[in-house]
């Protein structure tokens, strides 16, 4: 299944900004930056549970933010790109 991942960190402190550069390498682990706080994360029922555990133990509750939108696996249908950066299709072959 596609699901996006948007966040939010306060880094007015030295510590903020660790969680997010924390918050972002577990992005990273699972899925394509998309946008600067957005990742596209093409994952199974029990990757998306492992990656929300870590991602919920980084962040502070009472500061910084997390969303999860569940795009399913008909994802395809749901997301246009407009503008810079060329999208890239996760299910598409990779070049190296």
């Amino acid at each position: 299944m596609m699901v996006l991942i948007t966040y939010d960190v306060n880094t007015t402190s030295v510590a903020g900004q660790r969680r997010l550069r924390q918050v972002a390498r577990t992005c990273e682990d699972y899925g394509q930056r998309v946008q600067n706080s957005v990742f596209e994360c093409l994952v199974d029922p029990q990757q998306l549970k492992e990656m929300q555990i870590k991602l919920e133990r980084i962040i502070d509750p009472q500061t910084d933010s997390l969303r999860y939108y569940r795009l399913g696996a008909n994802w395809k249908g749901k997301v246009q790109h407009v503008g810079a950066k060329q999208g890239y299709d996760p299910e598409g072959f990779l070049m190296v």
